[in-house]
């Protein structure tokens, strides 16, 4: 996986009108979850807030990244876990990160790359993507960036499932019935199918 760096500062003042002032600023509030439990037992977060310019970098990407986290001089490594968008402006509101290690498996969408040219196509029929991210559990360090999938025996009105799929070290947490990608029928593949017959 790649990695990229964010600066945080510790936010002293939380809630919704503190919030509105850090966005004013050019920050986004973020929450960390980590190691440390409370005291029900759940992971407890520790609020910092991060530039929006540093953030831009690993939202908006086809890129999954382990981000290496500087929240006043402490460092650590993170995933982001969940982004909350305002709904009109699609402008960032909040950030979720996921403290990481190199034993911890943790579970992460990774982009589908689809390789090869599918036996469909040559008969005439057009290659859809139906996913484009598969879920995988495993410590960061074993994650790659794309998950390659070959598409070269794939026939006309066949398709591709998460279960026919398997990849070293990854366990593959998105559901075994859902449809990577198929050749789907077009009109051309129907005409050379019938001139065949």
């Amino acid at each position: 996986m790649r990695e990229i760096a964010i600066n945080g500062k510790k936010r002293e003042a939380t809630g919704k009108k503190a919030s509105k002032l850090q966005r004013k600023e050019g920050l986004v509030p973020c929450n960390l979850y980590g190691e440390v439990k409370g005291q029900n037992g759940q992971p407890e977060a520790l609020a910092f807030s991060a530039p929006m310019s540093e953030l831009r970098k690993a939202i908006y990407s086809p890129h999954v990244f382990v981000v290496n986290l500087n929240i006043d001089g402490k460092e650590c490594k993170a995933i982001i876990k969940e982004l909350q968008f305002h709904p009109t402006t699609d402008a960032l509101l909040h950030a979720d990160f996921y403290e990481v290690n190199e034993t911890k498996a943790i579970t992460v969408g990774i982009p589908v790359k689809l390789n090869g040219l599918a036996q469909g196509v040559r008969e005439g029929g057009k290659l859809s993507l139906s996913i484009r991210k598969i879920n995988v559990t495993a410590p960061y360090k074993q994650i790659p960036e794309v998950l390659n999938v070959d598409v070269t025996n794939l026939g006309l009105g066949k398709a591709i499932k998460v279960g026919e799929l398997s990849f070293e070290g990854l366990e593959l947490a998105t559901p075994a019935q859902v449809v990577v990608c198929s050749v789907k029928e077009t009109r051309a593949s129907k005409a050379a199918a019938a001139t065949a017959e």
